[in-house]
């Protein structure tokens, strides 16, 4: 079975988080999108565990739930949650973020209990603790040894296990002791597979891609995301082809290029300083030259700083990757659209244009990898399907994200710049 899966994604009850992040939203654009295995989000959450007791039902496939009166085999979801820990590491205190994924809805209830010791879990869908990420670790252990854990979008500048600001240089550094239970590293819209690559004490570890969705919407869920090939559906399945990195079961990455990101290069957004590469922020001493205060150091650079290895190494047997971006940003570009106005994403003529995509082909993974051009350019027109093969082929010219403001993607050289998503949370 080919599995299509987000499994880093939050619920109405995090902090700057659609009201529309429900389940059945959820699940409804999970299909349009083409995904068929999503995150929870937020399952510490006591509500939002309410919620989910409420919205889903065990499936056949074991430790996976289904939308009540969606039925089998569309849409399946695995328990999920992000955290934060704050800690002091040499004498700096440290934030960073954390994925756990577990076997199980009665599982994130007992770890709820467990971890509101340390912090106030129904503060937010995102609760943070006073604990290090070393006893995180062995507290959710402990309860199930069939939990999950690993470091989110781990090169961002804020509350990542890479960070410029609160990271470390080393997982070690992070987990400590309980380095021994993390397998995998979730590489954030900032960085692709690639750019982990040069950095050899890496190589032991998966390199997951999720979204970190805010909102339901195709443009948000499922923009990045990690795809198998399952004999069987089920948690364990899951877990274990991430930690084989298998490349019978892992099949592949679904990442957007990380200069779209919006911390690839350093700046100053207040400033209007930026992007800046690595060699010119080095040259300014990471000082905004406008008011003399620190860039906010890009990703591009931290992993030079951290980097072993040259650019282009490829470790055996890595699983590979593709690029993307959202089919609706595409399509609001062509359409001549402003897509920063998000509302104008899902209504109006780039909806229409979407959906009549969405109803020959099946999904927004199928037209943008699978589609036969010729037949994109019959539904839909040419200018879509050679923007859909310049995509495929990495033919995109981008003009990198810094400090917050995201990357500028040109889709058609002899056309001005088009912005496809600053606006994106």
């Amino acid at each position: 079975m080919r599995v299509y899966a987000d499994l880093h994604i939050h619920s109405h009850y995090s902090a700057a988080t659609s009201k529309d992040m429900v389940i059945p939203e959820i699940a409804q654009f999970a299909k349009i999108k083409g995904l068929n295995l999503v995150g929870t989000g937020d399952a510490l959450h006591p509500s939002w565990i309410r919620e989910l007791k409420m919205t889903l039902e065990e499936s056949s496939a074991d430790g996976l739930y289904t939308p009540r009166g969606l039925g089998e085999g569309e849409v399946y979801f695995i328990a999920q949650t992000e955290v934060g820990t704050i800690f002091e590491f040499e004498g700096k205190v440290r934030r960073v973020h954390h994925v756990i994924l577990m076997p199980n809805l009665e599982v994130a209830e007992q770890l709820s209990d467990m971890l509101s010791f340390y912090g106030n879990v129904a503060s937010d869908g995102r609760p943070t603790f006073n604990i290090k990420p070393a006893e995180l670790v062995e507290l959710v252990m402990e309860l199930d040894d069939d939990n999950f854990v690993f470091p989110a979008h781990a090169w961002t500048p804020w509350w990542s296990i890479f960070g410029a600001f609160s990271g470390v240089d080393r997982v070690e550094d992070c987990y400590e002791d309980q380095t021994k239970n993390i397998y995998a590293i979730e590489t954030g819209l900032s960085s692709d597979p690639s750019m982990n690559w040069r950095v050899s004490n890496l190589d032991k570890y998966a390199l997951v891609s999720f979204s970190d969705a805010h909102s339901p919407w195709p443009f948000r869920l499922g923009r990045e995301a990690c795809v198998f090939d399952l004999k069987r559906l089920s948690y364990k399945e899951v877990i274990s082809a991430i930690k084989s990195r298998d490349p019978k079961r892992f099949i592949m990455t679904i990442e957007v290029e990380p200069k779209y990101g919006k911390y690839h290069f350093s700046g100053h957004r207040k400033c209007g300083v930026g992007p800046l590469s690595p060699e010119e922020a080095a040259k300014l001493g990471y000082r905004c030259p406008v008011c003399g205060r620190k860039l906010t150091k890009g990703v591009e650079d931290r992993v030079e700083e951290l980097a072993d290895r040259p650019h282009g190494y490829k470790p055996p047997n890595a699983v590979p990757f593709i690029k993307l971006l959202p089919l609706q940003e595409i399509i609001a570009s062509i359409l001549g659209v402003n897509p920063r106005n998000v509302r104008r994403l899902y209504s109006g003529s780039v909806w229409r244009e979407y959906l009549n995509l969405i109803s020959h082909f099946g999904s927004e993974y199928c037209v943008l990898i699978e589609a036969p051009l010729r037949d994109i350019a019959t539904i839909s027109s040419n200018r879509l399907a050679d923007a859909i093969g310049r995509l495929r082929r990495g033919g995109l010219k981008v003009i990198p994200g810094y400090d917050g403001v995201y990357g500028k993607i040109v889709l058609f050289e002899e056309e001005s710049q088009l912005s496809l998503g600053e606006f994106i949370t």
